[in-house]
């Protein structure tokens, strides 16, 4: 790919950014931070950027977001703190902002912060998000409330099922805040490799999705996670059967198609 090439794809990378709500320069590692609601995902985000934040709303919407920033190895990392969610299959416009920041925003990386005391419902997320990017960090957050409630994990088992960096922290103690941003950078910087988990569906409902994910591949030849989209609107996902009728799903940026070329 030439550089003139690459230059195109972070322009449009910053369009598409931009028109999601994320105040972003170019060079800037654009970090997602989703999680439940009640996991300390916002302690995590106060600890990552201070007093370097901000709030406003999701363009078109009464959403909050909150964004901020820190620097780490000489790059600015850009946080984006979303909407609480319990699921990427939407069902409020928190939630629909979150899950459209992750689908569309193509982030650098995702952290999902749990709650190590609940870790069985909070799965349920971070299996969703390894559906549509393998560039994710689970930030095991509440371990000291974990250990007071008798609640022991095995870290490196979890790490090795999910097959991505597992940090486990108690942020509102500043407990495990380094590992998590060394474990962001390596993710990042490519040093650090996770695996997405592709949807494994029966045979007649993939052979539905194929159909339908091969023409949406044709009238949208940037889009990005096809099948999952593909699967919400034969399951008649209302937010995302929108997205198709008003155009949204179009409006998508090339970045999207450079990382795959490159």
């Amino acid at each position: 790919m030439s550089a003139d090439a690459c230059g195109s794809c972070a322009v449009a990378n910053l369009a598409n950014l931009q028109r999601l709500g994320l105040q972003v320069e170019q060079g800037e590692v654009v970090v997602a931070l989703t999680g439940n609601p009640n996991t300390g995902k916002s302690t995590v985000f106060n600890m990552l950027t201070g007093l370097r934040q901000h709030v406003g709303n999701w363009p078109g919407t009464t959403v909050t977001r909150a964004e901020g920033a820190y620097r780490s190895g000489g790059a600015v990392h850009r946080v984006v703190d979303l909407p609480g969610t319990y699921s990427l299959l939407s069902t409020s416009s928190d939630e629909d902002a979150a899950r459209d920041f992750l689908l569309f925003g193509d982030p650098d990386v995702t952290v999902v912060v749990v709650d190590a005391t609940r870790l069985e419902r909070n799965l349920n997320l971070v299996l969703q998000v390894l559906q549509i990017t393998d560039r994710v960090v689970v930030a095991l957050n509440m371990m000291d409330e974990a250990a007071r409630h008798g609640v022991r994990l095995d870290v490196r088992h979890l790490e090795r099922e999910l097959e991505v960096p597992v940090v486990p922290m108690s942020a509102r103690r500043g407990e495990g805040v380094s590992e998590l941003l060394e474990a962001i950078a390596s993710t990042a910087a490519g040093t650090t490799v996770g695996r997405s988990r592709p949807l494994r569906l029966p045979a007649s409902v993939a052979a539905a999705v194929d159909l339908l994910a091969g023409r949406l591949a044709m009238e949208f030849a940037g889009l990005s996670n096809v099948r999952w989209v593909a699967l919400r609107l034969l399951e008649g996902d209302a937010s995302i059967t929108d997205a198709l009728v008003d155009g949204r799903l179009g409006d998508l940026d090339a970045a999207m198609r450079c990382r795959k070329a490159s």
